[in-house]
């Protein structure tokens, strides 16, 4: 592969994930698929329609990568999270922050951007927030105590952090059919609790959770197979094309954001990637703005008093710091992260959910 044909494929990659992404966009807002509104109606209505979407989503996305694995399309490996320590304080902090935040934003950073496309500049005060306080603690005064006080809190998992490696071990198998087993019986288990529900099952929730599975991946094909090589031009090595870490993503939000900002702020100095989350971000926005066109559910919105704005604020902020700490969003752990099947993940979705239910029962405590 030559610099042009490299050029081409990145366009490819581009192209790609914008499409990707702008349907990600549609659907969400479409089908209002939220993750602190799936909490919310749990603990608020006693309704589970919405969480039993986002557990269907995690199913699909959990079996389709183990699919992919065990094709040889992709590897878990090539993701951001085969690491045999876990620094397990920084992700459970950040996933109960980020789940407070997303309670006191009126969602997490999906939602939010759904809303934008939407017109809802409330929305636009969470997502600039949440970008800054992401960026404070990936490159600013923040991420010195990040750095030097909470991720050096670690264990070792000698093993490997993927269930794949897990049950690759106690079989005895190949990686890649350990990651087919363990995502068969993962994916099994959530069906199972998803469609005891007979209620549940109707076109719009199915629609829902399916759709959402396949998109996250459909993002890990155009970044681990399309954008993939085994030999850069000028680097000789094996390379990812378009992705900020440099290695097999989907989506993820706020790194993005903070990334996208960073960008736009110091633009002129040359160094800056346009990347596959930015691309992401961008998308989702359009997407969803497409749809409330086209649905007629287009308006602008904005604060309506000032303990609003203070509230969603601080909401914002609390997002942008946890999603760092916890390596991922609601997004970018609950959905794309969970699907690889790693403790990391699954670690930063559950302390996701209870700082949301945290949230909640301290609102609905003080409005008693």
């Amino acid at each position: 592969m030559d610099a042009a044909q490299l050029d081409q494929l990145q366009l490819a990659v581009w192209g790609s994930a914008g499409l990707v992404s702008f349907l990600f966009g549609w659907v969400l807002h479409r089908t209002h698929f939220c993750t602190m509104g799936a909490v919310s109606d749990a603990v608020i209505m006693g309704s589970f329609d919405r969480l039993r979407q986002w557990v269907l989503a995690i199913a699909v996305a959990i079996l389709g990568f183990g699919l992919m694995s065990y094709a040889g399309l992709i590897s878990p490996l090539n993701t951001i999270y085969p690491a045999q320590s876990a620094p397990w304080l920084a992700v459970m902090l950040g996933g109960l922050l980020f789940g407070w935040g997303m309670v006191w934003s009126s969602g997490c950073g999906s939602k939010s951007l759904v809303r934008l496309g939407g017109g809802n500049l409330k929305s636009l005060v969470v997502v600039v927030t949440m970008g800054l306080a992401a960026l404070v603690t990936l490159k600013g005064v923040l991420a010195v105590a990040r750095v030097k006080s909470i991720e050096p809190v670690q264990i070792e998992m000698s093993q490997g952090l993927f269930a794949g490696q897990w049950a690759a071990g106690a079989l005895n198998a190949t990686l890649p059919l350990g990651m087919l087993w363990a995502s068969v019986f993962a994916s099994f288990l959530l069906f199972l609790w998803i469609f005891k529900d007979r209620h549940f099952i109707s076109m719009r929730n199915l629609l829902a959770g399916v759709s959402v599975g396949l998109l996250v991946c459909a993002m890990w094909w155009v970044s681990g197979v399309l954008g993939h090589g085994l030999e850069h031009p000028e680097t000789l090595e094996e390379f990812f094309l378009a992705t900020s870490s440099r290695k097999m993503e989907s989506f993820s939000l706020t790194a993005p954001l903070a990334l996208g900002l960073d960008a736009l702020l110091y633009f002129s100095d040359g160094t800056k990637r346009l990347t596959i989350g930015m691309i992401s971000v961008l998308g989702i926005v359009l997407g969803a703005y497409a749809s409330a066109k086209q649905q007629g559910s287009f308006r602008w919105e904005g604060f309506s008093n000032t303990p609003d704005l203070k509230r969603h604020l601080f909401g914002g902020c609390l997002m942008g710091v946890g999603a760092v700490l916890a390596i991922g969003c609601s997004i970018g752990q609950g959905l794309s992260g969970i699907s690889t099947l790693n403790f990391l993940s699954i670690l930063a979705t559950v302390s996701i959910v209870i700082g949301a239910f945290l949230a909640l029962q301290y609102d609905l405590k003080k409005a008693v």
